[in-house]
């Protein structure tokens, strides 16, 4: 752990927090002990299922509400940040996923199109959106880092996780696409981290998790990553410590990503 100055000076906004086992949770708690300053919004839905305002009082900071398929509401979200944090913002975290496919148990080869585009519109155009939103407003200072939490479904087939897997193949894409000219405009670095499977309250939703999430842990040489873990990863992603890193997918996943094979694994098939 650092000395809690490694975001001192630093203000954001953080996407997605809806209760404790939350990577978004997490994330805004660490980020709060390195010193940043932000502000927290989730979808008005997912705010009146969620606690955020516990966590938005022991941050000591606000709530946005914003749905972020909503240009309007992201225009709205970046000015008001701007105007409660002093200023612009220097790190966003897009921590959003959801499949009404997966939700309704349709099978990939059998999917709702109208589901398809708003598990698309939801989990991958919003990362574009918001990053175009940011730029027109001019909204991320100079070395500003943007970070949206993928998994490694976007590369290799885990026919369960449907047309997630999609949604998230997109989001790495954007994440690099618009790094790029984000990058050359303003300097701002823009990745994506591939996290272990977490037991949060969405990822609880995909069929047979607990299971999945048992041989992920005996296939990494390292076992999974926590929710904390991965926060950590992303407050070293806002900080100074990694201003050169853009447009890069980062598996964060204790080696499952390169394991082909575990003893440990074999063994739970025996």
């Amino acid at each position: 752990m650092s000395n809690g100055n490694l975001l001192k000076g630093k203000k954001g906004i953080i996407f997605g927090a809806l209760d404790e086992k939350s990577i978004a949770w997490k994330v805004a708690e660490r980020c709060y002990e390195e010193g940043a300053m932000f502000t927290l919004t989730n979808a008005p839905v997912a705010l009146r299922m969620g606690v955020i305002n516990q966590l938005a009082e022991k941050c000591k900071t606000q709530v946005i509400p914003a749905d972020a398929t909503s240009e309007t509401d992201l225009d709205n979200l970046f000015s008001k940040s701007m105007e409660i944090l002093g200023g612009k913002v220097d790190f966003v975290l897009h921590s959003i996923g959801m499949s009404p496919n997966v939700r309704k148990d349709k099978h990939y080869t059998a999917l709702n199109y109208d589901f398809f585009h708003k598990t698309l519109d939801v989990s991958a155009l919003s990362l574009h959106k918001t990053l175009q939103v940011a730029m027109k407003q001019d909204a991320i200072n100079e070395w500003g880092s943007v970070v949206a939490l993928s998994y490694v479904a976007a590369q290799r087939v885990f026919p369960d996780y449907n047309d997630m897997g999609d949604a998230k193949a997109m989001l790495e894409s954007i994440a690099r696409s618009f790094g790029y000219h984000y990058g050359v405009k303003k300097k701002v670095r823009v990745n994506t981290i591939s996290q272990s499977p977490t037991p949060t309250t969405a990822g609880a939703g995909v069929k047979g998790f607990d299971d999945f999430i048992a041989f992920a842990h005996a296939m990494s040489p390292l076992g999974n990553a926590s929710a904390l873990d991965c926060a950590n990863y992303c407050v070293a992603l806002f900080s100074d410590l990694t201003k050169f890193v853009t447009m890069q997918n980062l598996f964060h996943d204790g080696g499952f990503s390169n394991t082909g094979f575990s003893e440990a694994a074999m063994a739970l098939m025996k």
